[in-house]
């Protein structure tokens, strides 16, 4: 039985899944891992989300507990594994778009399932999750008995990482899911689906098939569509003329958004719009995570000066 679509007791955003270091040619590394991503980009936007996932007790786990305790971000799932490395990911650029050569096993395999976590998922809005966390059946079973306590909203990010998925598993949580994001390769293998199709009403049959609330489709430099089970249909084209260092982190940037969007509220037509805006300027950062402010302030102004347009226009 799917969770209800109400966003619970207390209403906050949980996540689910890993936390890592991406490791660039140029001998950088920044704080990555989808689900972290975010995580960190929800907390700048003011949502306070509560983080569950493992790093290792060396010091790259080090560093991102101090990263988190640096923006906000509460530690207190964060949990610390003595006998496996915190994650890392070896990133190259293969015509613009990145590849992953993932380490395994690392911490965020072997995430547990405690009572400060089961406490919380109970009073959970809305639960995110990806696919790479659950390669391992240890995190996988914690997902899952948690999932069975949580009574708000799933959204599923799919992540396809050769060789770190199975289509059975990956099918199995979309019909638990309600809203899931997935990009046009990973459509592709999933559902066959392709560009010269009719994508908007693939997605609405797929809604259909699966019982979900919506479906976002992001399709890089064409941008990205989105429908819902109400047969709303919304396409959106990136910012062309903002210049890119490195497509890192930009889907995870979109997830961000459009979460933010169903917590507020706010129209899928709005939401995928500001999604797709915030999505372009992380392209224009290197890596997923920004730790200027100012970046995230530059949205929140504009949106907050949107939204009291809009209000005073329906007053009028």
């Amino acid at each position: 039985m799917k969770p209800n679509n109400g966003y619970g007791r207390y209403g906050q955003i949980c996540i689910f899944g890993e936390v890592l270091f991406d490791h660039f040619p140029d001998k950088s590394k920044v704080l990555g891992g989808a689900p972290f991503n975010v995580a960190w980009n929800l907390q700048a936007f003011g949502q306070a989300p509560c983080f569950i996932s493992r790093v290792g007790e060396d010091h790259e786990g080090h560093l991102i507990q101090e990263a988190m305790e640096r923006r906000g971000l509460s530690t207190g799932t964060l949990q610390y594994d003595p006998e496996h490395r915190t994650g890392q990911v070896s990133i190259e650029f293969i015509e613009n778009e990145p590849e992953y050569s993932i380490i395994e096993p690392c911490a965020y395999d072997f995430i547990a399932l405690t009572s400060e976590t089961k406490d919380i998922l109970r009073h959970c809005a809305l639960l995110y999750h990806g696919t790479l966390a659950l390669r391992d059946p240890v995190s996988a079973a914690s997902f899952a008995a948690l999932q069975r306590q949580h009574s708000g909203k799933v959204f599923l990010d799919v992540n396809l990482r050769t060789p770190w998925w199975q289509k059975k598993q990956v099918l199995s949580l979309i019909e638990q899911a309600d809203w899931i994001k997935l990009n046009a390769a990973e459509a592709a293998l999933l559902f066959a689906l392709k560009q010269e199709q009719d994508v908007e009403q693939e997605l609405i049959t797929l809604i259909s098939k699966y019982n979900l609330q919506g479906i976002i489709l992001t399709r890089g430099a064409q941008g990205a569509v989105a429908a819902t089970a109400e047969k709303e249909k919304y396409t959106v084209h990136p910012d062309r003329t903002i210049p890119v260092v490195d497509t890192v982190g930009a889907g995870d940037a979109f997830a961000s958004i459009i979460i933010l969007g169903l917590h507020k509220n706010w129209p899928i037509k709005t939401s995928l719009e500001r999604a797709q805006e915030f999505a372009s300027a992380i392209v224009g950062q290197r890596g997923a995570t920004v730790t200027d402010r100012s970046f995230y302030d530059n949205f929140i102004c504009q949106w907050q000066t949107d939204i009291m347009t809009e209000q005073t226009q329906r007053t009028n």
